[in-house]
């Protein structure tokens, strides 16, 4: 079954940078998107960014583009956020959805990985 770990997270002051990563089984054995969805106290979950497994095509959300980077290295899938707001402020999720072989975050994902805080303040 597959598995996501995720390590990262923690507090950083606004305008400064930090590096979430998910650490994904069986990635190489099968056609699957990896996206990272954050949820913010009192908001709906939303979809952050997504990359494939197959061509490493990639989605960003509008509130983050220009900021957040995605990137695979192998069996590891990286979320770069930079240029960090106080509204970055979430529990950040990594999750797999199998089968998926385009970067989009509107189907069901599959496995979820256990959550990291991030906390974005002065």
């Amino acid at each position: 079954q597959v598995q996501l770990v995720q390590s990262g997270g923690g507090l950083v002051q606004p305008g400064g940078s930090l590096r979430l990563s998910c650490t994904v089984t069986r990635f190489s054995l099968d056609y699957v998107t990896i996206g990272w969805f954050r949820q913010a106290p009192g908001k709906e979950r939303e979809g952050v960014s997504c990359i494939t497994s197959t061509d490493d095509s990639t989605y960003y959300a509008d509130s983050v583009k220009g900021r957040f980077t995605i990137s695979r290295d192998k069996s590891v899938v990286y979320l770069q956020m930079n240029s960090l707001k106080p509204e970055d402020t979430a529990l950040y999720y990594c999750a797999a959805a199998m089968g998926l072989i385009v970067p989009t975050m509107d189907r069901p994902y599959d496995y979820w990985g256990q959550g990291t805080q991030v906390t974005v303040s002065s």
